[in-house]
């Protein structure tokens, strides 16, 4: 199994800053590439932004010029720098890694617990 922990999340004004990180750890074979989403009560689950274990990274418009993910492949973990914070950013913030596990010959997705990152206005 493949086991996702997130820390950094918290509460900031508008306009500040928070960094996520996301650690990745067990039986890990290989990541294809991690991810941070973003959810609010009553509404789906939104990418935020996703990374490749090649450096490829693409954006939600809504977060492109003021978040920026990174990957450190050595460590298996993706974080994400939060900048420009707004009220709209507030949400839960899940990561998650599409990776293969020794148990199984296929990537799957993997999340984690979820942190809760508030921007108050």
């Amino acid at each position: 199994q493949v086991h996702l922990v997130e820390s950094g999340g918290g509460l900031v004004q508008a306009g500040g800053s928070l960094r996520l990180s996301c650690a990745a750890s067990g039986s890990i074979v290989s990541i294809n590439a991690m991810g941070w989403y973003r959810q609010t009560p009553g509404k789906q689950r939104d990418l935020v932004a996703t990374i490749t274990n090649g450096g490829v990274t693409d954006y939600a418009d809504s977060v492109k010029g003021r978040f920026t993910i990174s990957m450190d492949n050595a460590k298996n973990t993706v974080y994400l720098q939060m900048n420009s914070l707004k009220p709209e950013d507030t949400a839960v913030y899940y990561c998650n890694a599409r990776a293969r596990a020794s148990t199984s010959w296929l990537f799957k997705d993997y999340w984690g617990q979820g942190a809760q990152v508030t921007a108050s206005s």
